[in-house]
């Protein structure tokens, strides 16, 4: 033991570091010289990844993301050397057309959802096609720049390959020690990695709801491989993971029994009809807004005023879109985690407004002027209860605008539509009352129709200033919404108009008709507009008297971050009766979809026994809305779960420097608690579990 001792101390003692230096970088640069195409594959991947997140999260730099990057590339690599020499090429281009498509795929999504790729989405694919023209619409170079990776590696290739490279590397290469030294480089990588992770970092990683985090955190390729992983274990947890899912189901209402809600809405509206009408797209801050003293959207304007306005009322929507915001509103559950309800989970058995309608004999439809296909609607209304759908083949297609039929003239074939229900349900026996969806169309992106684009009753976007150009004694105007990069803006404000314009016609109908004074009309915006920070953070800085934005020691000045952002993508909910049954005034709870159906069941005197939200006139400011990517926000905060921040929203001394951290972790689990039991619902159908394991126990 001693002499071992000995010799180790001799080693240290005569260690030449010079030499070793000399060493190292000697087969450092002999390792680079003869693995040109290994080193080029490693250094295009890393850049491709990088770009991806520089271009969505724009956080490039961040080293946990790309030393995960690292990691994967360098193990997937160093499979390259079981091949021989000159097949290594084709195993480290496949690879690297593999992460240059995610790049591709994930950055096209990205600038059009805001969100990444899901493989869950694949299922969804025949729901793009219509609104192809509005994904192209917003393409650019930076959505290509990764086919040039797979690029450069062919020509670097054949480069090499005529420089007779390859032949000459054949000579000297020792496939099996490269192997094992990349392998192990990028396995150490990992596992070093792999420690610097926090709990909530692999929880996260698992539950995949926050898809920006995990990208931030893990880089895209760990994202992909574990979108995969999770999605596979989804559909095959629907059999094998039910009891643990059920288990949670129970414990949870166990908990937080349905309550009935008592307050001076408790069935004011009972026996009503309900007309639920979907704005497409349709924003909060359009209500008021004015440009040029013009109204963008004078018939809501009006409407809110005569109707009970809930001015913070925010979508959460996943990937589904306008399909999530329907189930969300109607059944008080969130989207699903992977996939869209609306096309994967569609036959599943769902407590919706329409299904408790049906249990008081309400004829219950859905109606919309496109294919009856798109997003499923044919397949899921009738397990949402909906008794009947009218779609495209329903209607007279005599006027298109954008993606089908105008919003003028769905509204006023409905007119007639309205009244044979109407008359259906008076003569009939089976039904009391009846309920309705109108789906809007017009004012779906990319907003380039020319009818509210061109011609003089087209609403002007340009600034006018008043003033005279003293070299052209003309006005001076800005055309600051149709350029600069606003273009998209300007266009979204065009079509709003329009679509509110048709809304006007077919509210002046309503109530010059008569018929309606018995009816409840629930309006909603389902999703906010596909439009950039970019442009919203200069239209919410721009001076119209210098045409240029306000600077950032200007008191106008609103610094437009991430969080300001998420949080001026709220939407208009609007809840109006004709006789004047409904008070009129704002009410400015923070408030989400998955709150209205419980909210408007108290109303009508409907029990959803398994709603995930509230009454809002119960729970009042102490609302939490939850966000399917785990962000929450209520009175007092905007939490943002990917970067593990959160923002006062009511902020003074007192508030920052006495705000209770414990808050924010209670506020982090029921956000939490509410995406796991809604999942669960969907993804196993457990309410049809539970009400067959209640009539199994009763029939014993």
């Amino acid at each position: 033991m001693r002499k071992q001792m000995r010799d180790i101390k001799k080693k240290i003692i005569n260690f030449n570091f010079k030499q070793f230096s000399k060493k190292t970088i000697t087969d450092l640069i002999n390792f680079v010289n003869y693995n040109r195409m290994f080193m080029a594959y490693l250094i295009l991947a890393l850049i491709s990844c990088f770009l991806i997140r520089k271009f969505t999260i724009n956080d490039h730099f961040n080293l946990y993301a790309t030393f995960f990057d690292f990691s994967i590339i360098m193990i997937l690599g160093s499979l390259g050397y079981l091949f021989k020499v000159k097949n290594q090429y084709r195993y480290w281009n496949t690879i690297l057309i593999v992460i240059t498509l995610i790049n591709l795929i994930n950055g096209i999504y990205y600038k059009f959802f805001t969100n990444f790729v899901t493989v869950g989405l694949l299922e969804s694919l025949g729901q793009t096609g219509e609104v192809t023209d509005a994904v192209f619409s917003r393409l650019d170079w930076k959505n290509f720049v990764y086919l040039l990776a797979p690029i450069i590696f062919i020509v670097l290739h054949i480069y090499l390959k005529k420089k007779d490279y390859f032949n000459y590397v054949e000579k000297v290469e020792n496939s099996k020690k490269l192997l094992g030294n990349v392998l192990i480089i990028g396995v150490i990588c990992l596992f070093v990695n792999i420690s610097t992770l926090e709990a909530k970092d692999v929880s996260r990683l698992t539950k995949q709801w926050n898809r920006e985090y995990i990208v931030q955190r893990f880089g895209i390729v760990i994202y992909q491989v574990n979108d995969i992983i999770q999605t596979t274990v989804t559909h095959l947890s629907t059999i094998f993971g039910k009891e643990e899912a059920y288990d949670r189901f129970n414990e949870y209402y166990k908990e937080n029994p349905y309550q009935e809600s008592s307050n001076k809405y408790t069935n004011l509206l009972s026996g009503y009809n309900v007309i639920s009408i979907h704005l497409e797209s349709i924003m909060n801050f359009l209500i008021g807004l004015k440009i040029n003293g013009e109204e963008v959207t004078p018939n809501l304007n009006k409407l809110v005023n005569e109707s009970m306005y809930f001015n913070n009322f925010y979508s959460q929507v996943s990937v589904g879109t306008s399909s999530d915001a329907e189930f969300t509103l109607n059944t008080s559950l969130m989207p699903v985690q992977s996939g869209t309800v609306f096309v994967s989970y569609y036959n599943r058995t769902y407590q919706s407004l329409e299904s408790l309608l049906n249990e008081k004999n309400y004829y219950t439809f859905s109606m919309h002027g496109n294919k009856a296909s798109m997003w499923n609607r044919d397949k899921m209304y009738p397990y949402l209860g909906y008794q009947r759908f009218y779609a495209e083949e329903d209607y007279n297609i005599d006027e298109i605008v954008g993606l089908g039929l105008s919003d003028k003239s769905f509204f006023k074939q409905n007119e007639t539509k309205l009244e044979e229900i109407q008359k259906m349900v008076d003569e009939s026996d089976n039904f009391n009352n009846y309920m309705g969806t109108l789906i809007m169309l017009s004012n779906h992106t990319p907003w380039q129709d020319p009818i509210y684009l061109e011609g003089e009753d087209a609403f002007d976007i340009n600034y006018h200033t008043g003033k005279i150009d003293p070299l052209t004694k003309t006005e001076i105007v800005y055309d600051y919404l149709e350029g600069s990069g606003m273009e998209t803006l300007g266009r979204y404000i065009r079509a709003a108009h329009y679509a509110d314009e048709q809304l006007g016609t077919f509210i002046n109908y309503v109530k010059t008709s008569g018929k309606y004074n018995n009816t409840l009309f629930m309006l909603y915006g389902d999703h906010a507009a596909q439009i950039g920070r970019k442009q919203f953070s200069h239209f919410v800085n721009f001076n119209p008297e210098t045409g240029l934005d306000y600077t950032q020691d200007d008191p106008n000045y609103i610094d437009f971050d991430q969080t300001e952002f998420e949080i001026y993508k709220k939407v208009p909910f609007i809840l109006w009766t004709p006789n004047g049954r409904l008070e009129t005034g704002k009410i400015s709870y923070p408030m989400g979809m998955i709150d209205v159906l419980p909210t408007v069941s108290n109303m009508l005197g409907l029990k959803p026994t398994y709603a995930l939200g509230n009454d809002i006139f119960n729970i009042k400011n102490n609302n939490t809305i939850v966000f399917p990517n785990g962000n929450f926000i209520t009175d007092k905060v905007y939490y943002y779960s990917s970067k593990g921040t959160y923002k006062l929203l009511k902020e003074d001394k007192k508030t920052s420097t006495t705000f209770d951290i414990d808050y924010i972790t209670n506020k982090i689990q029921y956000t939490e608690d509410i995406l796991q039991i809604s999942n669960d619902i969907i993804v196993y159908d457990l309410l049809k579990e539970q009400k067959e394991r209640s009539d199994s126990s009763e029939s014993k």
